[in-house]
């Protein structure tokens, strides 16, 4: 089983979002005192999409999305991209439960 880390409310100090120095795409840099994660605008965009699908959606209750590298894509945009998978909510959840239960 992968190792996996739980991060509450609580434990988030500060969220950053905005360009580094010399960057035109978004970072999003969560602050968890002692570590901080940061996140690229392609990881951001694919979270946000994610998000908004699931609680706008009268029915979809999960989403799994895994990773795609692009050759053909709009401009500005990263090769590699988060994309929505084909597989029933049911799935996803029994996924995401079993990671959580084992921790």
């Amino acid at each position: 089983m992968k190792k996996v880390r739980i991060i509450r409310n609580i434990d988030v100090k500060n969220i950053y979002i905005g360009p580094p120095k010399g960057h035109r795409h978004l970072r999003l840099l969560i602050d968890l005192g002692g570590e901080a994660i940061v996140f690229q605008e392609a990881t951001i965009a694919a979270i946000v999409r994610g998000y908004i699908n699931i609680k706008t959606h009268p029915i979809k209750k999960a989403v799994k999305m895994k990773m795609h590298i692009l050759e053909d894509r709009k401009r500005e945009y990263s090769r590699y991209q988060q994309l929505e998978e084909e597989i029933d909510d049911e799935s996803v959840i029994k996924e995401i439960t079993r990671y959580i239960e084992d921790t």
